[in-house]
């Protein structure tokens, strides 16, 4: 390493910071010791349970694999043969040679980007020792025969919790850049991530929640959610934003956005430089937003169809007072695209067109296939988070965020585990993460619905599978045109399910596909010129997406330009632009509005 015991000498703390650190470190432990056992003797030592059904999938994988003894000792061996070779490469490259690497890290591995792991001969062994037993733990448990579908995806995403907590980047001696951190600072990083550890445990009131922003920079209608409008129109469920046009004539027909409230509208707001709907609105776009309320225990019997009826409905009875216009153009987003889809086959149903185009992104309405987020679905795991959320009366929204997070566990969860606690630093102000971790409560009766009839019985695909008031819903009754962006590396709404349920209607659909993630490849405006988007010009979709895929054509820059074409297309009609502070609607507060401010 390059730091020598005389620059760490020279470089040595103030000892009275170090008895102040310490004294403010035993304080907080002491303290939150204290609260845990008062806890626990209030609540009772309660038995162990498995209520995700963990336990016993491994143990059903264990006897499943121990049952092949032969097929067991393949993998031994094949391990053993990897290590061997590691062994003969790392001596050539002791005695001075450099042999190709029996294993490397991906290129979208975060975790090992520090040089030392390639050039220092210690850390680049341990980082191919884990990877080549994180390789074949992983394909030996993935690769056991006869279990079934949902408990193989149990142990495959699970072992994967497992080997990515394991990773030598998360331990303080076996990652470099923290090694050199440590001898840098004569171990204060280590006090100074404890001192960390605790805050967020006490922040989490016991419960750990690892900050991955700093939230004290932004302010909602300061810094994030800043394009200017008014809230004209607000009931329990949520407020309506109609923003302040930035031209002078506008498109006739309005925009509406439906955003999840899974999380909060402001995605599409988060600064001038990446807000859609700040573009939207320099396009000539009369725009309004849903902004969700955060629900609590009073609002436990809202329905799927409440939001649809004092949501959607009544945002679209309140634009219509406001400008005179009786259908919008409809954007819904993940969760609020399948509401939007519904809203639309109960419209069909009803022979009623308050909706004139809907635009989907990355919106499930076919659930046959939605990822690694079915690894949560199954009978007895709903039973006990049904148990939970009725006793409460909603979902906690830290329980969402936990399970988003471990999708993708070594950027949203790891990483800050070492920046925070064994890099002793704090997190960097970001506003997707500040936004990320803005966390909201979903309705119990609502959030029972959509589990049990979208996720595990798939009924929306189904005609008729699902009702609303005595109307049967139909997707191949919706007769509006459609606008579809998915993300290829969307680990929440995947693509090629998405696909599946544009498949589904018999509307004139244009589907695009688009770089990046759930996230990013949405919030990808034209002037960052990133990711690019792909579409296939055949005028009908392909029976699957593989083959639409086979066809497409790649096109730089953002699907926002080729949005804003597609929607000209159907409604190119202007008019004068329309102030929200002089409408029929009374303007009830400056945007973002009071709702989105509530925070857990």
């Amino acid at each position: 390493m390059s730091v020598t015991l005389e620059q760490n000498v020279s470089q040595s703390p103030n000892p009275e910071d170090i008895a102040s650190t310490y004294a403010e470190v035993a304080r907080r432990a002491s303290h939150l010791i204290g609260e845990h056992i008062q806890r626990r003797l209030q609540k009772g030592i309660q038995p162990p349970t498995d209520e995700l059904g963990i336990a016993q999938a491994f143990m059903d994988m264990m006897s499943r694999l121990l049952s092949n003894p032969y097929k067991l000792a393949q993998a031994q061996m094949s391990l053993v043969w990897d290590y061997f070779t590691l062994w003969q490469k790392s001596m050539l490259r002791f005695a001075g040679m450099q042999p190709a690497p029996v294993v490397a890290p991906s290129h979208s591995d975060k975790r090992f980007r520090d040089e030392e792991w390639q050039e220092h001969f210690m850390f680049d062994f341990v980082k191919q020792s884990y990877l080549i037993t994180a390789r074949h733990i992983h394909e030996t448990v993935s690769s056991v025969e006869g279990l079934d579908e949902q408990t193989a995806r149990k142990v495959s995403f699970y072992t994967r919790q497992y080997i990515d907590a394991l990773s030598p980047s998360n331990f303080a001696l076996t990652n470099p850049e923290v090694f050199r951190e440590t001898v840098n600072s004569n171990g204060q990083n280590l006090i100074k991530g404890l001192n960390n550890l605790l805050r967020d445990i006490e922040e989490g009131n016991g419960s750990l929640r690892v900050r991955m922003t700093d939230t004290s920079v932004f302010e909602l209608g300061k810094n994030v959610a800043t394009t200017p409008g008014k809230i004209v129109f607000q009931n329990d469920m949520m407020q309506l934003i109609q923003y302040q046009p930035s031209t002078e004539k506008v498109a006739k027909r309005p925009v509406l956005i439906v955003p999840p409230w899974i999380n909060k509208f402001y995605i599409l707001d988060l600064r001038e430089k990446n807000s859609f709907i700040r573009w939207l609105v320099e396009q000539g776009q009369t725009v309004f937003v849903i902004s969700w309320v955060n629900p609590d225990e009073r609002l436990a019997g809202k329905t799927f169809d409440s939001y649809m009826k004092e949501g959607i409905f009544d945002a679209i009875d309140a634009i219509e007072k406001q400008t005179g216009e009786k259908q919008v153009n409809a954007v819904g987003y993940c969760l609020g695209g399948t509401l939007l889809a519904v809203t639309l086959a109960y419209l069909a149903g009803k022979k009623q067109k308050r909706i004139a185009s809907a635009t989907f992104l990355t919106t499930l309405t076919d659930f046959s296939d939605p990822g690694e987020l079915s690894v949560f679905i199954d009978e007895d795991q709903i039973s006990n988070l049904e148990r939970r959320m009725f006793e409460r009366g909603f979902l906690e929204g830290s329980e969402m965020a936990g399970t988003f997070n471990m999708l993708r566990a070594n950027d949203l969860i790891w990483s800050f585990v070492v920046n925070n606690y064994l890099m002793g630093r704090n997190p960097f102000p970001f506003d997707l993460l500040y936004w990320n971790s803005d966390s909201t409560r979903l309705p119990a009766k609502m959030h029972s619905f959509y589990l049990r009839k979208m996720y595990m019985e798939n009924k929306l695909v189904e005609p008729g599978g699902i009702e609303i008031d005595g109307v049967p819903l139909d997707l191949g009754k919706i007769n509006v045109p459609c606008y579809f962006i998915s993300t290829i590396e969307d680990h929440i709404a995947p693509w090629k399910s998405t696909f599946m349920g544009a498949t589904r209607l018999t509307a004139p659909v244009r589907f695009v596909l688009g770089g990046s993630g759930h996230i990013a490849g949405v919030v990808n405006p034209p002037v960052a010129n990133k990711y690019g988007y792909w579409i296939n010009p055949a005028a009908e979709l392909a029976p699957t997406a593989d083959e639409w895929f086979s066809g497409v054509v790649q096109h730089e820059g953002s699907w926002w330009v080729d949005w804003q074409k597609w929607i000209a297309e159907h409604d190119n009609t202007k008019v004068a632009a329309r102030d929200p502070s002089n409408g029929a609607l009374k303007a009830l507060e400056d945007a973002p509005g009071s709702y989105v401010k509530f925070r857990l």
